[in-house]
């Protein structure tokens, strides 16, 4: 048997206790933490408890009705929210996105597939506190810690370009942990384009629809898919079975004035036959940022915009009432500092976009002004 000297067998010893050390914490999450299901409580922003997978938008039977496109979009998680509430001073998370794409060319993964935490503060207003930085498709990992003591309610927004097969909110076992199940208010409803789903927001809570549901208090449903928002009456009808308190209706940044012509007023009408007194607001496209130098982008505008106009007035006429019309101008800044690609908002835009669109929904909802 090989004798050890001092010196190689304080070196040895020391190597092995830093193994050890080294095992014991990437033990210990496992150990120390418990995990706690999402689905097992249910998140906001899921219009229908009979999809394929739990965090599909649509329903298992609209793979039978809609286009193939717009199936396969509403496959990701935009929209959806899960709320707790803890005294934990350490908050990590598990999850795993069902597509490989974790970032496009100009959008982050931390808005494609990142989960973006808030906590709500002593006077009730959410605070953004943390999101994943997902490098996988799978992320499991300690998402915030050193919080200051004190219970308070958490909200976590799923991904909003990707698909989740599930999540996990993990803290430590002495700590308190309640689920708070999704709110039974009434949600506003948003069907629209890649811009309503959440393109380009740098993390899931800064689209519009996720602000306006922190201002103005209520769940929404994200129905926004990347470039398939169209009018269309098989998506109509799916829209007819939400108990909806209000519909946005923003499609005209996929569609060109002889679809407005041909689908806006079918899609109001089909709305109204199912929801006789629901508000819907009516939303122009924004404008492009370069449009000023682009006579094509100008005459798009004004074609969609004035379809959409003209089946407004027409609705009017006939007698349709809690309907409101939000022209694009408004919907950005004039500086047009405030897209990623002339196009798609920055979370500047997002921001300028909820700002634009609170107003409407407040005097629809008859909620107090800001």
């Amino acid at each position: 048997m090989r004798r050890l000297n001092r010196r190689t067998f304080v070196q040895a010893t020391a190597a092995g206790a830093m193994l050890a050390a080294q095992a014991r914490a990437q033990e210990s999450p496992g150990r120390a933490l418990l995990w706690h299901d999402v689905s097992e409580w249910g998140v906001e922003g899921k219009g229908w408890d009979d999809t394929t997978k739990f965090y599909d938008r649509l329903p298992a039977k609209a793979e039978q009705s809609v286009r193939s496109a717009v199936w396969s979009l509403s496959r990701h998680s935009a929209g959806m929210l899960a709320r707790f509430r803890t005294d934990a001073t350490q908050i990590s998370i598990d999850y795993q996105v069902t597509s490989a794409r974790l970032a496009m060319s100009h959008m982050p993964a931390t808005g494609v597939s990142g989960v973006d935490l808030y906590a709500e503060d002593e006077r009730g207003q959410w605070r953004w506190l943390a999101v994943t930085r997902p490098a996988a498709q799978t992320t499991r990992g300690e998402l915030i810690s050193g919080l200051r003591r004190g219970a308070r309610n958490y909200a976590a927004y799923l991904p909003l370009y990707n698909g989740t097969e599930y999540l996990k909110i993990g803290v430590p076992r002495q700590a308190m942990f309640e689920p708070i199940k999704p709110r039974k208010e009434k949600p506003i409803v948003f069907y629209g384009t890649s811009i309503t789903h959440g393109a380009c927001a740098s993390r899931p809570g800064m689209p519009h629809p996720a602000i306006l549901g922190r201002r103005l208090g209520l769940p929404v449903i994200n129905l926004g898919f990347s470039g398939n928002g169209k009018m269309e009456p098989e998506v109509g009808a799916l829209l007819c079975e939400l108990d909806a308190a209000a519909f946005v209706i923003d499609c005209l940044p996929n569609m060109v004035e002889a679809e407005v012509a041909e689908r806006a007023l079918p899609l109001v009408k089909q709305l109204r036959v199912a929801h006789p007194k629901t508000p819907i607001l009516l939303v122009e496209d924004r404008t492009y940022a370069n449009a000023a130098f682009l006579p094509s982008r100008q005459e798009r505008h004004a074609g969609s915009r004035a379809a959409l106009r003209q089946a407004y007035d027409l609705l009017l006429k006939e007698g349709t009432t809690d309907l409101a019309y939000l022209p694009g101008g408004k919907l950005l800044g004039r500086d047009r500092d405030d897209t990623t690609d002339g196009s798609h908002p920055s979370d500047l835009g997002f921001y300028r976009q909820a700002r634009a669109m609170e107003p409407f929904l407040r005097e629809l909802l008859q909620l107090p002004a800001a």
